[in-house]
């Protein structure tokens, strides 16, 4: 029970309604969602792991400043992407990829083992045969799993631990339609230069062509989320 006050609470918070240093009593939340006080001190345990609240004896649960939650928190990004900052939300993760895939790809051009060579031709393979006829959901997981490989190649533990990020980023994009209902054929061709330059050790291409698609990626949010 306490996953339905986490998602019932978690969204409100992330979306402003309420604003940081308001304090939530444990006893109204028992009330408003009609659940004992061990569901509620169980979802704000969860809100707590997220830097969303704290919670003090005799205060009661406050909201945190936004500049001290746990950003990279799929879920935050999950609520936040739902939520009315989703433009701005999308932006923001957009450029944290333009600044680390690049970088990432050209790792990977050094780093990837021909096993995940052999990944990236695949998924970017499936990224072009899903990539007409409106088939998004399936696009789109090939096109996670491509950028996945791309972090896991690159040999840096902290690029790889971003994987998550960027997969609800794209995952964000399809659901909240924030793409075409194809995707931008000049993007797929490029997930394919990108896939050739790591299995080809070109680091420069393959950073070049990523930085590409991120800045074409910023270039779709202008148009789709003004």
């Amino acid at each position: 029970m306490h996953d339905r006050v986490l998602e019932s609470l978690g969204p409100a918070i992330t979306a402003g309604d309420y604003p940081p240093g308001t304090v939530l009593r444990t006893d109204e939340l028992e009330r408003r969602y009609d659940v004992s006080r061990t569901v509620v001190r169980e979802a704000v345990r969860v809100l707590e792991s997220m830097h969303l609240v704290e919670s003090r004896r005799r205060v009661g649960v406050t909201v945190r400043p936004t500049e001290e939650w746990d950003v990279f928190d799929p879920q935050i990004i999950r609520w936040r992407l739902a939520g009315p900052d989703r433009p701005r939300q999308l932006r923001s993760l957009t450029a944290l990829r333009s600044a680390i895939e690049p970088a990432a790809a050209g790792l990977a051009a050094e780093h990837a083992t021909p096993e995940q060579c052999a990944e990236l031709t695949e998924h970017a393979l499936n990224m072009v045969a899903t990539s007409r006829g409106q088939q998004l959901p399936a696009y789109l997981v090939h096109d996670v799993a491509f950028h996945r490989v791309i972090l896991r190649a690159s040999g840096n533990e902290m690029f790889a631990r971003l994987g998550d990020v960027v997969a609800e980023v794209l995952t964000g994009r399809t659901q909240h339609r924030v793409m075409f209902s194809d995707p931008d054929p000049e993007a797929v061709t490029l997930h394919v230069r990108v896939a050739e330059a790591v299995r080809a050790g070109d680091a420069e291409a393959a950073e070049r062509y990523t930085k590409e698609i991120t800045v074409g990626a910023l270039r779709e949010l202008d148009i789709l989320a003004p």
